[in-house]
């Protein structure tokens, strides 16, 4: 557990606390992993395919304390996802900058301006049309959660834009309905609009079980992401997620179950040091 900053061992149980999955993975990466060359040229320690497992039940939440978690930051992204939104101006008028760094990046390429991120946080919060023309991330997570594309033959015989799909919608009512489906999936991977986004999705797909019948039913999610960050970004989806799994599963009438995370690339990168003792495993990213 964390004691004034440090890690310190715990005595043994049967069941050791779920946070060590993540300390275990961490270890894990950085004593076996290969070192990559990644897109922001940092480089990173990867290992393939991993799992962790979390009890959503007696009301937990898997907030990790090995780090510092902005969980509200994390709860508004998620609402933001659910309203189909693209723009980064309801984030950052509630504060939330995560998503700055890409509109940023293609507003000082195209205008030349060597504007701060600040700055150009403020100009999108006090002026809708600058917002509109440089605040959009095209067509991220929630415009395919909510409003996935469609087309349909035209009267032309030419294909015009169908009406979207509310993939969490049909989940949420698909669940109520027919519970025993193995089709309760929402997936942001939209290959046909991959090159407009300012980032394809790393959390990419959401599938959801019900275990049990009943009063006792339990809504359990398996999330898999392509690419985790596990440092800095697996903290911050691990809560997300949970999230989603718990608002879901009021809807649709089921008890919160089990978040099961599972990560393809899965990696540390290089500025982030591991330092080890006999005392304790701290790290810390430079």
């Amino acid at each position: 557990m964390l004691v004034h900053g440090r890690m310190v061992s715990l005595p043994s149980t049967d069941k050791p606390h779920p946070e060590w999955q993540y300390l275990d993975l961490m270890r894990r990466i950085w004593e076996e992993g290969d070192e990559r060359i990644d897109r922001t040229g940092v480089g990173t320690r990867s290992i393939f395919g991993t799992m962790l497992r979390f009890d959503l039940g007696g009301e937990r939440v898997p907030l990790l304390t090995t780090k510092r978690v902005y969980w509200k930051a994390a709860a508004r992204e998620m609402l933001w996802f659910l309203t189909g939104a693209t723009n980064i101006r309801p984030l950052l008028e509630q504060g939330v900058t995560i998503w700055s760094d890409w509109p940023l990046a293609r507003y000082r390429k195209a205008s030349g301006e060597e504007i701060s991120q600040e700055q150009f946080e403020a100009r999108v919060v006090a002026d809708p049309d600058f917002a509109n023309k440089w605040g959009d991330l095209g067509p991220v997570y929630g415009k395919q959660w909510v409003d996935w594309p469609t087309f349909e033959y035209g009267p032309d015989g030419r294909y015009q834009p169908g009406p979207g799909i509310n993939q969490v919608a049909q989940v949420i009512e698909s669940l109520r309905t027919n519970p025993g489906s193995r089709r309760h999936i929402i997936e942001g991977w939209n290959v046909a609009e991959l090159d407009r986004m300012a980032l394809p999705p790393c959390h990419k797909t959401y599938q959801f079980h019900v275990a049990g019948q009943g009063e006792g039913a339990r809504l359990n999610c398996l999330l898999y992401q392509r690419s985790c960050d596990v440092a800095l970004g697996l903290p911050f989806n691990l809560f997300g997620a949970a999230l989603l799994t718990r608002m879901i599963a009021h809807q649709a009438g089921y008890e919160a179950g089990e978040l099961i995370w599972t990560g393809g690339d899965t990696h540390l990168y290089l500025n982030c040091l591991l330092y080890t003792s006999d005392a304790a495993d701290d790290m810390q990213c430079v």
